[in-house]
Formats: C-alpha cells, sequence, structure tokens
C-alpha cells in the first residue's frame, strides 16, 4: 500500500521534467520507504533498476550487466562488462539518444566493493553524463556514507548531484491511511508504538485490536519487529552493546548527557562521541529550549527520534527474556498499565506535526518560522516549568503557546490559565495566542474563557484528523 509522498514525488517529477541532466541523490534509514518511493515514481517511464548487493565488485558488475542488456535489449549472451567504466560509457553512448532513468540503489554496497567507483561515476558525468538529460538515482541507507562519502565535499561526487533527498518518517497523519478501522485514540496509540516507517505500519493488522497488534508485532519471540531495532543496529554500527545501553538509558527517562554518561558508566567524552553517531544516524534528536541558541547552550536534551525504537527500548529490551520464557502477555499487561504516560510525549510530536501542516496552509494566526518545546525556570514564581510547543513569527513579535494532554479526565479552565501565566515568562512577544490540545473533551469553563479571549483554540483529535 503506497500512501503519502507526494512532495517527494513532486519534486522528482518537477526534476524529471526539466529534460536535463539530473542526479538525484536519495537516502533515508532502513525500511523507511525509499525503494518504495522510487518504484512509484518509474511506474510509468523507461527505468534501469539496479539494486546492488553486499558482495564483492565482480558479481555487482555483472548483475548490473546483465540488468543493462535486458533493458537495452541486447544479446543475451553478451559477456559483462569489464569495468564499472564500460558500463556508465555504454550507458552514456545509449544516454545521447533517449530519455531513460538509471536508479543505483544501496549505492553504498557497490561503492564499498570498489573504491574507485565514485571516482569512476564522476568522470563519466563530467565527460558524457552531463551532456544527456539521463536521469540517475543513487539511493542509500547508509546515511553516514551517503552525507559523507557521496554529499560530502571530499566526495569526488561532491557538486555533481543536483538534488538531494532525505527520506523520513510518515507523519501522523500518512500513516494513519494504514490503520483502517481503528478510532483516532487508537491511531494515536499505534503511532506512539510503532512510528512513521511505512514497513512496519504494514504489519498492522485492521482485523485486530490494539492491544493484539502490540502483542503480535512486539510481545513474542517470532514477533515481527521483536528484534528489529537491535538487528538495524548490528547491521550500522560496530559496538551494537554499548549503543543498546544509551537508548536503554534514554528509553529509561536519561535526557542530559550527564545523566546518560552516569547510567552507562562511560567517561563524558566516550558518551559524546556515541551520541553524536546515533544523532547523524536520526536515531537520536538533541532538542535545547526555545529560544537557546544551539551553537551556545548547555540545556540540551536527548530523545530518540523513532517511535519503534523508543517503545522498544522502553518495553521490549529489558523483558526480552522474560518474553523468551513464554511471558510475553504478563509483559505486555505491564506495558499497558504505563502506556498513557509513554504516549502522552508522542501526543506532543502528533500536536507539532499538525501544527506545521496548518502553517503550511497557512491556517494559523501567522506563519511561525522558529519553533519548539521550552523549559526553564519561571522568574516570577521561582519554578521549574515547561511549555509543550512554542511558535514564533519572524518579526519576533507574535507567539503560539501550546499545551497537550493525554489523559482520560476532561481537561478544565485551569489547563488554560496554567498555560497563560506561564506564557508570561515571553514579555518580548505583543500578540500572543494559545492553543490547547486534548485527547478528551473540554469543560463549559474552559470554552466560555477560550470564546471570551478570542485568541485561543481548543483542539480535539477530531480536529487533529479532520483531513484524514
Amino acid at each position: 500500500m503506497f500512501v503519502g509522498r507526494s512532495t517527494e514525488l513532486a519534486t522528482l517529477e518537477k526534476l524529471y521534467k526539466k529534460n536535463t541532466f539530473q542526479m538525484v541523490v536519495l537516502y533515508g534509514r532502513r525500511r523507511i520507504g525509499k525503494t518504495t518511493l522510487i518504484s512509484r515514481f518509474v511506474q510509468d517511464k523507461q527505468a534501469i533498476f539496479f539494486s546492488a548487493e553486499e558482495t564483492n565488485d565482480n558479481t555487482n558488475l555483472r548483475l548490473f550487466s546483465h540488468i543493462v542488456y535486458d533493458f537495452f535489449k541486447v544479446g543475451a549472451n553478451l559477456p559483462p562488462f569489464e569495468s564499472w567504466n564500460d558500463a556508465l560509457t555504454f550507458i552514456s553512448d545509449k544516454a545521447k539518444n533517449e530519455r531513460f532513468v538509471l536508479v543505483v540503489d544501496e549505492f553504498p554496497y557497490a561503492a564499498a566493493a570498489n573504491k574507485s567507483l565514485r571516482s569512476t561515476l564522476q568522470h563519466v558525468i563530467d565527460h558524457q553524463l552531463k551532456n544527456t538529460n539521463i536521469f540517475v538515482i543513487l539511493c542509500g541507507s547508509q546515511i553516514g556514507f551517503m552525507e559523507n562519502e557521496v554529499l560530502g565535499y571530499k566526495s569526488p561526487l561532491f557538486g555533481r548531484r543536483t538534488a538531494q533527498m532525505n527520506i523520513k518518517a510518515l507523519n501522523y497523519l500518512d500513516a494513519a491511511e494504514m490503520m483502517h478501522g481503528f478510532s483516532y485514540e487508537e491511531k494515536v496509540k499505534l503511532y506512539s508504538c510503532i512510528g512513521g516507517t511505512p514497513h512496519y505500519l504494514a504489519q498492522i493488522d485492521c482485523g485486530l485490536s490494539f492491544e493484539e497488534n502490540l502483542r503480535d508485532l512486539y510481545f513474542d519471540i517470532s514477533a515481527y519487529l521483536y528484534d528489529e531495532p537491535i538487528m538495524l543496529l548490528k547491521q550500522e554500527l560496530r559496538e551494537p552493546a554499548l549503543y543498546n545501553t544509551i537508548f536503554s538509558a534514554i528509553a529509561g527517562g536519561a535526557s542530559k548527557l550527564n545523566d546518560i554518561s552516569t547510567k552507562i558508566g562511560e567517561e563524558r567524552a566516550k558518551t559524546i562521541k556515541y551520541l553524536d553517531t546515533l544523532v547523524n544516524l536520526k536515531l537520536l534528536q538533541k532538542v535545547f529550549p526555545f529560544g537557546d541558541n544551539p551553537e551556545k547552550s548547555r540545556r540540551g536534551l536527548y530523545q530518540i527520534a523513532d517511535n519503534c525504537y523508543r517503545f522498544w527500548y522502553r518495553f521490549i529490551f529489558g523483558n526480552r527474556l522474560t518474553i523468551e520464557q513464554g511471558l510475553g502477555e504478563e509483559v505486555l499487561s505491564n506495558a499497558l498499565d504505563k502506556l498513557s504516560e509513554y504516549v502522552g510525549k508522542s501526543f506532543e510530536e502528533i500536536c507539532y506535526q499538525h501544527m506545521i501542516i496548518l502553517n503550511l496552509k497557512k491556517q494559523l494566526p501567522f506563519v511561525f518560522m522558529n519553533s519548539g518545546r521550552w523549559w526553564g525556570s519561571n522568574k516570577k514564581s521561582q519554578r521549574q516549568e515547561e511549555i509543550d510547543l512554542v511558535f514564533s513569527s519572524s518579526d519576533g513579535d507574535k507567539a503560539i503557546f501550546a499545551e497537550c494532554k493525554w489523559r482520560n479526565i476532561d481537561t478544565d479552565v485551569a489547563v488554560l490559565e496554567q498555560l497563560i501565566e506561564r506564557a508570561e515568562e515571553f514579555n518580548q512577544f505583543s500578540n500572543k495566542f494559545y492553543y490547547v490540545f486534548s485527547k478528551s473533551p473540554f469543560t463549559k469553563s474552559c470554552i466560555t474563557l477560550a470564546h471570551e479571549m478570542g485568541n485561543v483554540s481548543l483542539i480535539g483529535l477530531d480536529e487533529i484528523y479532520r483531513d484524514l
């Protein structure tokens, strides 16, 4: 099932319509849907689609030769190309007279097997391909390699790409299209536990309940997601044991550098090195309080970027022995007891994504340019406080302050009043607006105050999912 990706497809189509040489570097984490996206893009186009394998150079070149010969319908008995230069030169000659797309999926595998492949490709682009209207896509799952060895300024291919696309997880709204038959509340919970990776969302059984899906996806040794995160880490990293410990520490509540370092029992400098690696892989995010300069702030917090990883390290990692003993139902029951607090943090992210959508549609009081969470000491109350979401205009005059409530009791006027009080910390904004998101209904007193103030929006799940 193909959902979402309208922006990515539109970008590729726009580049294709230029009818000039294009080389798109397209990358993203494994299972994120890169190959599916490319397949959808080329479904109505002439395309050579080669997926490199983790094997030696001769095997990859032989496979590539077979696909190229088959595409151009030349002799099936021809020997494989003797080199990548010969293969690419052959393609360049063909591209002089016809338009087609050349896709090299899992490019890092081919480049690892042949260290000169990037230089060879660069030479052919400069002397042959750039004078054709071929559309080249280099795709890869190894984010570090694609950013440093393909896009990086030290790479032979630096400056040859005409576009780059970092494919990310689906947002909550696109992900919901793969959750037919579930209530809005269940869609929030499913997204919180599985995330926006299309391949994982495709494993949801719409004929089962939310709890049954969790059980069948995570809490059995044969479950599809039972050991998925740790398997992917082993493919990406040399020391998965330490990275597992870091993920577990953050999932358990440690978010500051010193807390993480203490919990994993490693020196601060070593911890920073490993955290940076996970941030570069887009598996962790380092966030700063709204208004802080990331280059100077010392208040950064680390959080797991992917909901599947966050759920797995929170509820599966430390309970694998129990699950392997056949007690997965008991572990699931314990997880469900703690799920409301867990989902609450994901709900904030969903609300943030909703505001992004509204901002793009220009359906907010102003177009915001800056956004984030805020935490710190309230000068008036002398207490440590938080505001879930803050958005501000480019002129620094207008701001939206938002509270996100995921709980089973109605949201009362006290929630709105507390948000207004905390926003007093930001007296630099002349025009303030308040948004309260709530899983449960709003009380009459809250609705009345919001109506009287005029600069307050109360948003329930039905509005968050209204565009579905």
